[in-house]
């Protein structure tokens, strides 16, 4: 018989995998059911699929948080153009039409940035928060941003804009703190002694954004702003 501890563990990740599934069901319908683009529903599952972190705290040993994740490697390359099988592609057509032009691996990154988050710092959220938000709504922000209001373009790997750059930078920042708030109740942290860090994280993103090919970001972004935040004193 399972302890009640194991039994709970296994609750929270049922729960977390209906919400996914919930997630990229609706992601997939609302163009038809709210006449928004592609792009904006894309940005949306991005979005909502970053809330996963503030369930960590909850589970109580990494393993859970990590078998929330990796599985979705496996499933969205399923559903990606590379999928061996290409029978079982077309039926995860609602997942793969969630990857856009450029990015068909860009989910496939994003899930497996996350499984490598959890690994390292499932202990603590917090850092794996300073990876996951500026990907989640920081990116999804600057998208959106950037396509509706972006006046000033620059190029490195993909062309950007500064408007759009901005809204990264701010959205990451915002979250983030609003999430330090948040672990502040469960872990003895203080949100003051951690906004440098979080700070240098935002920094770090949107630069990384700026420079990652595309679809890379999604690998790239969370990695890269988690060590700095890290690596900055925000893991202590």
């Amino acid at each position: 018989m399972f302890s009640k501890e194991v039994l709970t563990n296994i609750f929270l990740m049922i729960l977390c995998y209906i919400y996914i599934f919930l997630i990229i069901f609706f992601s997939g319908k609302m163009d038809k059911l709210l006449h928004i683009s592609r792009k904006a529903s894309r940005k949306f599952l991005h979005a909502m699929i970053g809330n996963l972190l503030f369930v960590i705290p909850f589970f109580t040993s990494k393993v859970y948080p990590v078998m929330v994740a990796a599985p979705f490697i496996l499933v969205t390359f399923l559903a990606s153009p590379y999928s061996p099988f290409k029978s079982l592609s077309r039926r995860l057509k609602g997942l793969a039409d969630l990857t856009e032009e450029g990015h068909r691996l860009g989910l496939v990154f994003y899930a497996t940035s996350y499984t490598l988050l959890a690994f390292f710092f499932a202990s603590k959220p917090y850092i794996i928060a300073a990876g996951i938000l500026p990907m989640a709504y920081g990116d999804s922000t600057a998208s959106i941003v950037g396509v509706r209001y972006g006046r000033r373009k620059y190029r490195l790997f993909a062309e950007k804009s500064l408007e759009g750059s901005a809204a990264m930078f701010f959205t990451s920042l915002f979250s983030l703190t609003l999430s330090l708030v948040f672990f502040s109740a469960l872990y003895s942290l203080s949100v003051l002694g951690k906004l440098f860090p979080a700070l240098v994280a935002a920094t770090t993103a949107t630069l990384v954004e700026s420079l990652s090919p595309r679809g890379s970001d999604n690998l790239t972004v969370p990695i890269f702003s988690a060590l700095a935040f890290l690596f900055l004193g925000g893991g202590i």
